[in-house]
This record gives C-alpha cells, structure tokens and sequence, in this order.
C-alpha cells in the first residue's frame, strides 16, 4: 500500500479510502468485519464512514458494526485513521423536533458523543461535515470543533459536498480565529462526472485539503456495466441502468470499455488508478459489499497506466477545463 499526507496535515493516510456504507444495509456484520480485516492486513489504514449510515431505522448502525470491530482488539482502533460524518437527521424516524441534524453547535456536541459510542471509542480522527449548512455561520461550527479538539474527542475537521466557495469561506473563517479549519474534502469526482475539476479541487489545492473521491466508478457505470450486463444477460441497475438508457452515455461507456479491452485493462480497476493520478486526489473511497471487490480495488493501487492510455480517457471522458476559461473567454 502506497500512503500520503492528508492535505496539509502531517497525517499520513492509505491511496485508498474504505468506504463502510455497505456495512448493514448490504453487508451483514460477520462479513463486514471480515473485509475491514482484509483492508487493515492489506495496509488500508484510512476507514470512512457517517452517523446516518445504515440508513431509516437503522440509522447508525454502521458506526455500531465498526464499534464492534474495534472491539476485538489487535491494534484494530490504534492503526485506524477514522473519518465519520455529521449533519444528516438522527431523530427516530418520523420524529419532527429539532436540533437533532445540521451543523448548530448543540447538534454537533450531541452527534459526536452519540458517534463516540456507537464506535466504541474515545476520539474521531477526522470528523466531517456531510453537507453544507445554510443556516449555521461558520463562526459557530469552528467554535463547537475548537471546543471538540480541546477534549480529545477529535483530532481535525473535513468537509463532504462543499462547492469550492464554501471551502473558501469556512477556511476563511477558521483563519481569523487562528484554527486549522478543513483539512479534507470529500466530493463526487470519477470520470464520467468530472465537474468537480472546476472549482472544488482547485479550492482544495489552494487551502492544502486532500480530496476524497465518492463515487469513484460512478454507481457501477464504470466498472464493466455493459460487458457486465452482456455476460450476465441481466441488465444494468440503479444509476447505471438510468445512465445507459442515454444513448450518448451509453456510446461513451462502451467507448470506454472497448479502450480498456484494447489494451486488456478491468474497467473498475482503471477508474480507480485514474484518479489516483489526479492533482490533489488523496485517494478515492472504495465501497466493497465482497471481499472479490476490495481485492479488486487493491490490484488498481499497483497499476500504472500509460500516456497513451490516459490520453484515450481523456478522449473517452472529457474534463470541463478549468475556470473561468471553460465557462468565459
């Protein structure tokens, strides 16, 4: 395994994200733990995960998967690098009151407690903002994490789905207070959607925050979906059967596939390694349900990938150009 500082920081993280998403919802917690040991023997040291993971009922119950994997010991928590997240309502379902989601200062102190549990542990590595809060000035938020820090509950604070302003005025405002503020960014960023080239990443560039790609087979679009679909006789599913069903997608894709067969190439493990060339890419979250998946995703660490066949990508899956030259003269 290949490892990197995250941003700025002097915290050294693995290429490659786990992604627990899966944990609950998809995958059972015998078969969870399993793929985070694999991870952990494989050298994947940097582990994602949110409060709202698991998802309606469930909520939290992928923070609990991983608290009980945590529990087993074996330096499982002390060579982990955590990342969870915060903003997403955590009432019961179906409770209206308020003060239980968003980015208020009471929300926060009460998330990270309840995270804390669920995780078995007495601090987070990297504690997220999962989206933008609107109706929270930044000067709150950095006060709630100044105080968060000064009781070791967590060691940085990241952002998830910022546009590149919002990482510039949450930076912005950490910087007159004298605090560290963002030090992470994660964001949707694969080939086929490339958008986040424009301003997000040079934001990021320019703050010293590591970027983590969501999505990066873009919901399976880019893993084989229509060789897949052909050897199956199944169709496609989900994002990718609503983005094959577009006839210029669909030509794209299979321009992409029939690029990699040339050069006898897995699809997934080339989406992967792409991003791992890209300026400012800390490493790209993977979200195996199988172990088959996360040794998929560990071959795309070690590959190389040519001039000729990056040029062809390019070609394939054109970026928007930087800006303001891509959208002004």
């Amino acid at each position: 395994m290949e490892y990197t500082q995250l941003g700025r920081t002097g915290l050294k993280v693995s290429r490659l994200v786990l992604g627990t998403m899966n944990f609950g919802p998809q995958t059972g917690e015998p078969e969870s733990h399993a793929i985070m040991d694999t991870a952990l023997d494989a050298g994947i040291n940097y582990f994602d995960t949110a409060n709202v993971y698991g998802w309606g009922d469930n909520k939290g119950r992928t923070e609990e998967i991983i608290g009980t994997w945590f529990g087993q010991g074996g330096g499982r928590r002390e060579k982990t690098v955590l990342a969870t997240k915060v903003y997403g309502n955590m009432a019961a379902e179906g409770d209206p009151w308020p003060n239980y989601d968003r980015l208020s200062a009471l929300n926060i102190r009460r998330a990270v407690d309840a995270s804390l549990k669920r995780l078995n542990t007495d601090y987070i590595d990297v504690y997220q903002f999962h989206h933008v809060d609107r109706l929270t000035p930044f000067e709150e938020i950095w006060q709630a994490v100044e105080v968060l820090i000064q009781q070791g509950k967590i060691l940085y604070a990241g952002s998830s789905n910022f546009p590149g302003w919002k990482i510039a005025q949450a930076n912005e405002a950490a910087a007159r207070s004298g605090r560290l503020g963002l030090v992470s960014e994660q964001c949707l960023y694969n080939l086929a959607e490339r958008r986040a080239e424009l301003e997000i990443i040079p934001a990021a560039e320019a703050y010293g925050l590591g970027v983590i790609p969501w999505s990066p087979l873009h919901g399976g679009l880019l893993g084989g979906a229509i060789r897949k679909s052909a050897e199956s006789g199944r169709t496609a599913t989900g994002r990718s059967a609503d983005a094959l069903a577009n006839s210029s997608v669909r030509a794209q894709v299979q321009a992409y596939e029939d690029l990699l067969d040339k050069h006898g190439l897995e699809p997934g493990e080339v989406a992967l390694a792409w991003l791992l060339t890209r300026p400012g890419v800390t490493g790209p979250i993977v979200g195996p349900r199988t172990p088959e998946q996360l040794a998929s995703a560990l071959r795309a660490v070690e590959l190389e990938l040519s001039q000729e066949v990056l040029d062809g990508l390019d070609e394939v899956f054109p970026g928007p150009g930087p800006a303001p030259e891509a959208f002004a003269w």
